[in-house]
């Protein structure tokens, strides 16, 4: 599919389409409520508002940022819809939140529309069998060429570059091995034997939950363990591809 189908100019539809006055006024009313959103941050950040937004920075921030990202991914996993609307909402706020102060940065300024803009120019480098000239061929495929997109847009060395080091151990390690997997390359694995086909999420969180028993009871750290574990894997990637050359 060309881009050409898929980017006509503001306000036109794609041949064919119709016109629904009841949606175009839904998207009116949308965009109305993110501005009062941003107008409301406005007023909280600004002279005569509220003292502790106001005082608010990008670091002192982190923690509510993650507090609620953990809470919006609870009601998705409890099935909460009324909860999962409002956990949406304070996700969005700490966005607009942190744009709002990036907006008053002296030195390197940016807005939630510089954010947006961004945002909408990645989705199309990053779908060109959507936006552009590339034909979808399967699921793996699509995984492939979106890593390759990622490392040319990132000039990213190694696979592993851009996992966060903050990130937790658990999680950490499963975009490692998500990652060396994708690439071909080792993934520590090989040592292993052969574990039970169709785990579901009972029994693999069962089997996590044991570790930890037994990491306990010999008084180790399981977090830190896993940290190790992953540096001496990360160690071996980054072995592969430097002698794998360009």
């Amino acid at each position: 599919m060309t881009s050409a189908a898929r980017t006509e100019p503001s306000g036109t539809e794609p041949s064919g389409a119709v016109r629904d006055p009841l949606r175009d006024a839904e998207q009116l009313r949308d965009a109305d409520r993110l501005r009062d959103l941003v107008e409301a941050m406005d007023v909280l950040r600004s002279p005569g508002g509220c003292p502790w937004d106001a005082e608010q920075t990008h670091e002192s921030l982190v923690r509510y940022l993650l507090e609620e990202t953990y809470e919006l991914v609870e009601t998705i996993e409890t099935g909460d819809r009324a909860g999962l609307r409002e956990e949406l909402g304070d996700v969005l706020f700490q966005v607009v939140f942190h744009a709002r102060i990036a907006a008053e940065d002296p030195d390197d300024p940016f807005t939630l529309d510089d954010v947006a803009a961004d945002l909408v120019a990645k989705l199309h480098r990053r779908h060109p069998h959507v936006f552009g000239d590339d034909e979808y061929v399967d699921a793996a495929h699509l995984t492939t060429r979106w890593d390759q997109i990622k490392q040319q847009e990132k000039a990213r060395a190694s696979v592993l570059d851009g996992i966060p080091l903050d990130q937790g151990a658990l999680s950490r390690a499963q975009k490692v091995v998500t990652r060396a997997r994708r690439a071909g390359l080792p993934d520590g694995g090989a040592a292993e034997a052969p574990g039970p086909v169709g785990l579901t999420s009972e029994e693999v969180g069962a089997e996590l939950l044991a570790v930890v028993r037994r990491a306990q009871a010999a008084d180790v750290d399981a977090e830190g363990a896993l940290r190790a574990a992953l540096r001496t894997l990360e160690s071996e990637i980054r072995d592969v591809e430097r002698h794998a050359g360009p």
